[in-house]
């Protein structure tokens, strides 16, 4: 029914643009433009350089038919083309599709078919797999795309140019950009990224200009960043658009520390140097920092703010951060949500806590990002909510903008993921009295033995309270007696000795006997290119017997 507020009063020029992250980097090379934004090598860009590139970029790709939906794919590491990447495709409403550096070739080429990518960005560091990725998608799929090479001068190792031009000269090609316009649209797509695809192929997940935008500002009210932060790029900025920090960054007019090798040492150099005072990883890389030895951390006097997710971390490697002066802040989330849509809001009351204490209520997945409209625990067969009892298990679910489109071309799986009005992550846990979330795991990481439920996080957590654990994962083994027993894997801290028996003492004193591992497998834990642990190909080896020590 119209009302007098309606009358007279409709959306103009004037008072209503769509969202999009890209109005933030216009701002800062507006406002900021002397401010410094990049910093990679010996290169140094500043905001007002950084949105000539971006803007460069932009009519170079518009120049080669790139237009609203076009996906425009990029094989790069954190450097300053993968940064400019981000904002030169949505400025031109286009979708940007960012592969993962550790694909192999088949399933590179299928995404690209998938995404129907027309123009891929790509760093010669991989050109081997790039070549045989680009011939599959010839062979296989028919079809030619234009490929750019990005020589960066970081880069001193092996790989061939494959492309028709070298990034630099085809931007130095073309005139800037006047304007980014961005979308008319705001449910315009952004992005597509695809899921692991451990079971099946993976599954194309499609974001828009509205929820990059308001996560982007989610990002710095939950972590009160102040403007000009130093942020270093420890995360992979194909990882769900880099968690939207590429667009955060721009909006606070900081500086992108790029990083090509993730490792202590050039993390914690890139520290000092540069004066970081923010990174984001996962559990792993945060363990690399703290089991640092002391004298790498030398020289490094700001506060430095890390926010870990992509994995529950360890309670273990919370405590080591703090005992290390670094302030924490636990984020989770799926790349559906953008990266990380929820947080485990510190209270000033938990300063008082023991660090124990403090670690555990760190520990936990929290409450919804403050433009998230909805985070909850329901039982997933009937759709009720779990009591904030600390107890009863259920599915943590999210709704609200900042919340996929759905999944390209797959109709079916999108109906399925937003059932009964929220999108389902998987992911099982239990509402504490204060309503802050709690994962106990992944429905599918469950170890179910003699009907009992074990929870591999919890076990896992105690192993990693031995200090010879550098890293650890558990997952089922099939048992003719209890159905599934824990089975542990762990590599050992360098310099450290340990025993299968040490172990399980060790677990003995902080579990009950029936989630003790009965076995424990000293090996390499396969992990993503964002430390991520992958289960899935430790659920296979469990099936197999180990080879004799």
């Amino acid at each position: 029914m119209s009302t007098i507020f309606d009358q007279g009063l409709e959306k103009n020029q004037a008072n209503f643009t769509a969202l999009s992250p890209i109005s933030f980097l216009e701002r800062s090379a507006e406002v900021f433009g002397d401010l410094p934004a990049v910093i990679h090598g010996q290169r140094r860009y500043n905001w007002a350089q950084t949105r000539e590139r971006s803007a460069r970029l932009a009519a170079a790709l518009k120049a080669h038919g790139i237009v609203r939906g076009s996906t425009v794919s990029a094989m790069l590491p954190n450097t300053p083309e993968m940064v400019e990447a981000h904002y030169a495709v949505p400025a031109l409403n286009a979708v940007l599709n960012t592969l993962n550096t550790r694909l192999d070739a088949a399933l590179i080429a299928w995404q690209l078919h998938h995404c129907e990518s027309q123009v891929l960005l790509t760093d010669r560091e991989f050109s081997p797999v790039m070549s045989q990725a680009l011939q599959l998608l010839k062979t296989e799929h028919g079809r030619e795309i234009l490929v750019i090479d990005v020589c960066d001068s970081q880069y001193s190792g092996p790989g061939e140019r494959l492309g028709a031009h070298e990034y630099e000269a085809w931007l130095s090609a073309h005139e800037p950009l006047s304007h980014l316009p961005g979308p008319r649209d705001e449910w315009d797509a952004i992005a597509v990224s695809y899921t692991s695809g451990t079971t099946g192929d993976p599954k194309g997940v499609v974001t828009h200009h509205r929820g990059a935008y308001l996560n982007a500002v989610s990002n710095a009210a939950t972590w009160t960043m102040p403007h000009f932060p130093k942020y270093l790029w420890t995360l992979p900025m194909f990882h769900c658009n880099g968690w939207c920090f590429p667009w955060t960054v721009a909006m606070l007019a900081g500086t992108h520390v790029c990083l090509r090798k993730v490792e202590a040492q050039a993390i914690l150099d890139a520290m000092r140097e540069h004066g970081v005072d923010h990174y984001c990883a996962a559990p792993i890389v945060h363990g690399q920092i703290y089991n640092a030895p002391a004298p790498m951390r030398e020289g490094i006097h700001q506060q430095v703010r890390g926010m870990v997710a992509g994995a529950a971390p360890p309670a273990a490697m919370i405590e080591g951060m703090a005992k290390i002066g670094f302030d924490i802040t636990h984020v989770y989330g799926l790349t559906e949500v953008y990266g990380p849509a929820s947080v485990a809001v510190k209270r000033d009351a938990w300063a008082h806590e023991s660090l124990s204490e403090q670690t555990r209520l760190n520990g936990r997945q929290g409450v919804r990002y403050p433009l998230q409209e909805g985070m909850t625990v329901l039982d997933p067969e009937t759709m009720a909510e779990c009591p904030a009892d600390g107890v009863s298990m259920g599915e943590i679910v999210f709704r609200g903008n900042i919340v996929m489109k759905g999944y390209l071309k797959n109709p079916k799986a999108t109906r399925e993921a937003f059932a009964g009005g929220w999108f389902h992550t998987g992911d099982l846990a239990v509402m504490e009295a204060d309503r802050y979330v709690k994962i106990k795991d992944r429905s599918k990481d469950i170890i179910i033995s003699g009907g009992e439920n074990i929870s591999s996080l919890e076990v896992e957590d105690a192993l990693y309270r031995h200090p010879g654990v550098m890293a650890c994962a558990v997952v089922a083994k099939p048992d003719p007696k209890w159905g599934e027993t824990p089975l542990a894997f762990v590599e050992v801290k360098e310099g450290a000795a340990l025993t299968q028996a040490e172990l399980i003492a060790h677990c003995k004193t902080l579990l009950a006997s029936y989630k003790v591992p009965k076995e424990i497998r000293f090996e390499e834990i396969p992990k993503t290119s964002t430390g991520k642990i992958q289960k899935f190909q430790l659920r296979e080896r469990a099936k197999i017997a180990p080879p004799n020590p």
